[in-house]
């Protein structure tokens, strides 16, 4: 496994790939805590730190597909590094003049979120021109998932040393910072710099007019209800069983089962179709979350949690094969943040779903919404199976990339555009 992921990642530009974007993606991984301990310091309440939390979300949900349309008509420094500027001075606005006036501290938010740079979707753009082969491709597309729960992890962390050593006014300000840096480290490098989109028919639609692709969005619309959900039934599970250390035991173990389950998955070439295996996958993730209507003790429950956990990675892994593979030409980077405004959307109609659902019906309800989301994933992917199997349309066999001496023709991905 190790062996597998040190060659992609010894790949020149792979690593510093790979860092940046993780780090140039800090202030969007962290902006809900980092708003939300930033109000509380000033004074406000949990109200007002959800609300503006949320004002940042939806803007960020809206923003990226756009952000990823414009780096496809016009290369990534271009938007990319731009767009991370605009959102630390955005933010910076909201840092130093906090929450009064509140019209400013709202459209100081909002202006952050939409202008977060689409790194996570330019840097599955960039893999096919930095790697050698599809198996290695596939690989890379399962340690970025892997890599996204340590961000994850890691994250927050920092968030609260940073208010803890300094204030929350410092820890927005160094996410942002971070951020620019992040970003400024891909849009340098070669791979970014020589990176074109493939041409595109122009359609107002973009990527959305792919059926396979709207197919994978509605899937993981509620992939991601069922994470969304977790996160509110484990609060309510951690309130009788030791509070907020159990409730952080049980989201490290969601992420630990994540980290384990995409490293393995990664790790080996799968045979079959992607379609297939996808359907496999989703169908295994609804199973593990079940379990967690047990409720046993809290340390069985992490156990579980950690259980639920292994088969997202490798879903979403999954997905970016098939997000790859249905992408119409000059739309992959708009395609990838198409997947991840789906999948945040679906986590914040997760999160709104369950806590009436554990109002009404107890915990053991909450722990339930996961597991039903998961079954309607399947069920999405099941009744369109012929869709997203269906050969994507305008696949062309393009010449080879500059870097290739023999100029040697070859198939391509849709992301493997000339650079």
């Amino acid at each position: 496994m190790a062996t597998g992921y040190l060659e992609i990642l010894r790949a020149r530009h792979a690593l510093r790939l790979l860092t940046g974007t993780l780090v140039g993606r800090l202030p969007n991984a962290t902006a809900a805590i980092a708003l939300v301990l930033f109000v509380r310091a000033s004074g406000g309440t949990y109200s007002l730190a959800g609300a503006l939390a949320a004002v940042y979300g939806v803007a960020n949900a809206v923003g990226q597909p756009v952000l990823g349309r414009l780096v496809d008509l016009y290369g990534q420094p271009r938007v990319q590094l731009p767009a991370a500027v605009l959102a630390a001075l955005s933010m910076t606005v909201f840092a130093f003049a906090g929450t009064d006036p509140l019209p400013l501290a709202y459209a100081a938010v909002a202006a952050s979120g939409l202008c977060a740079p689409p790194l996570e979707g330019g840097l599955r753009a960039l893999w096919p021109s930095v790697l050698r082969g599809e198996e290695q491709v596939h690989s890379a597309y399962a340690m970025d998932a892997v890599a996204q729960e340590v961000m994850f992890t890691v994250g927050p962390l920092l968030v609260t040393v940073c208010a803890a050593v300094w204030d929350a006014r410092a820890a927005l300000m160094v996410l942002n910072v971070l951020g620019v840096l992040g970003a400024l480290s891909v849009v340098v490098s070669p791979p970014s710099r020589a990176w074109r989109s493939a041409p595109r028919e122009a359609h107002w639609l973009g990527a959305l007019r792919s059926p396979g692709l709207l197919v994978l969005l509605g899937a993981f619309l509620f992939v991601g209800m069922a994470l969304g959900s977790i996160t509110v039934a484990s609060v309510s599970y951690a309130d009788g069983h030791g509070g907020d250390a159990v409730y952080g035991w049980l989201m490290a173990g969601l992420g630990l089962g994540a980290l384990v389950g995409g490293s393995v998955y990664g790790a080996r070439q799968w045979a079959g179709a992607p379609e297939r295996r996808l359907r496999v996958l989703v169908a295994l993730l609804a199973v593990c979350y079940l379990p967690l209507m047990l409720m046993p003790g809290a340390v069985a429950m992490v156990l579980l949690s950690v259980v639920s956990g292994v088969f997202l990675a490798p879903c979403i892994a999954c997905a970016f094969i098939l997000v790859d593979r249905h992408a119409p030409r000059g739309t992959v980077t708009e395609a990838f943040s198409w997947l991840v405004t789906t999948f945040t959307v679906g986590a914040s109609v997760g999160t709104g779903l369950a806590g009436p659902v554990v109002q009404a019906g107890g915990t053991v309800w909450g722990f339930a919404v996961p597991g039903a989301a998961g079954v309607v994933s399947l069920l999405v992917l099941l009744a369109t199976g012929r869709v997203l199997a269906a050969p994507v349309r305008g696949a062309v066999v393009a010449a080879s990339s500059e870097n290739d001496p023999n100029r040697a023709v070859e198939p391509r991905f849709s992301s493997t555009d000339r650079a």
